[in-house]
């Protein structure tokens, strides 16, 4: 089995320089939506989005999110709670042009609502072959040996 302290660092790594994910309510028959994540390398047990108090995910509540890394070599389903983030000084924190671009009314937008997404467990799949895997996969040889260890059930 894949060492799930290296599958877990793989997976913040791989987060931080593509922070996009499909984020669903649980109870909900809605469709995900694509969140961009709020990243704070100190803070392994959150993330955050910026979205509107109209949005489908402002209800909060138990929720999971999908992730694919940008190299398609790692992939997570991560379950946690979505809450409403009051702290002023964390939205502030991440606030950007590139934020304030989706709010008319800027930082102060009445309609302006960041969530704080606590995370759970995680299912994370690597997906990065060796060498001779990639050759193994290029002729019609079975892989599944090679990346049976490459794959865990993790707490974040």
């Amino acid at each position: 089995m894949s060492d799930d302290k290296d599958i877990r660092e793989r997976f913040w790594t791989d987060l931080s320089s593509s922070p996009f994910l499909m984020v669903g309510l649980q109870d909900a028959h809605a469709h995900s939506v694509p969140m961009t994540a709020q990243l704070d390398k100190d803070a392994d047990h959150c993330f955050w989005f910026y979205t509107s108090r109209d949005n489908r995910l402002a209800p909060g509540g138990p929720a999971m999110a999908q992730f694919a890394a940008k190299d398609h070599y790692l992939f997570a389903c991560i379950n946690g709670t979505l809450v409403p983030e009051t702290d002023e000084a964390v939205v502030d924190r991440y606030w950007s042009k590139q934020v304030e671009a989706w709010y008319p009314g800027g930082r102060q937008d009445p309609n302006l609502l960041m969530l704080r997404f606590d995370l759970g467990t995680a299912e994370i799949w690597r997906a990065d072959l060796s060498i001779g895997g990639v050759f193994k996969m290029m002729f019609g040889g079975d892989v599944r040996a090679e990346l049976r260890d490459k794959h865990a059930e993790v707490s974040l």
